[in-house]
């Protein structure tokens, strides 16, 4: 335990039933201990304990990670850290990931929107181009999002409008009049 960094949290808000403060690259050294295991996963995520939910974005294997059980998992995230290190570890992989991205921005949650936006970073970092009525949905709502309440969800569309923006000229260009 991390008591340092656990009370840190406390005071900054993330509201988890235990969290022991362990760092992120011992929680990693502790699941490559195992092997991905669905069901252990599952049972991790189900707590309220801080290193359970990030273990449990680590040990679910991808090809148990469907749409369903991704709509259920986004709506149980509390925290900008489960939702970025989820996406992370988990979402932006997913076949479906891109079709979950643009309907996780019609939801009223900033965190849900933050994985959205994380999930289309990802994407337009590989160079995956959207439909151009997908394009125009995505752009709406990052427009929308820029004047956000939310710093995480602010930063996430600022992200993902540059990551569209590297794109190409016609990308950038597209961006450039949101920014105006």
């Amino acid at each position: 335990m991390n008591g340092v960094t656990s009370s840190s949290m406390r005071q900054k808000g993330a509201d988890y039933k235990i969290n022991w403060g362990v760092s992120l690259s011992h929680l990693h050294e502790m699941a490559q201990q195992y092997d991905k295991d669905e069901e252990l996963a599952t049972e991790l995520w189900k707590e309220n304990i801080r290193e359970c939910k990030i273990l449990a974005t680590m040990l679910m294997p991808l090809s148990a990670m469907n749409k369903e059980k991704a709509d259920e998992w986004v709506n149980q995230i509390h925290t900008q850290e489960i939702a970025e290190l989820t996406t992370f570890h988990l979402f932006q992989y997913m076949d479906e990931a891109p079709q979950l991205a643009l309907d996780w921005l019609n939801r009223e949650s900033p965190l849900v929107k933050l994985c959205a936006y994380h999930i289309l970073s990802s994407q337009f970092k590989q160079g995956n181009k959207l439909s151009e009525t997908n394009e125009r949905i995505f752009l709406e709502h990052a427009s929308h999002s820029l004047r956000s309440n939310h710093g995480g969800e602010r930063h996430a569309a600022m992200n993902s409008l540059n990551h569209f923006a590297d794109m190409d000229e016609q990308h950038e260009a597209l961006v450039q009049e949101i920014l105006g």
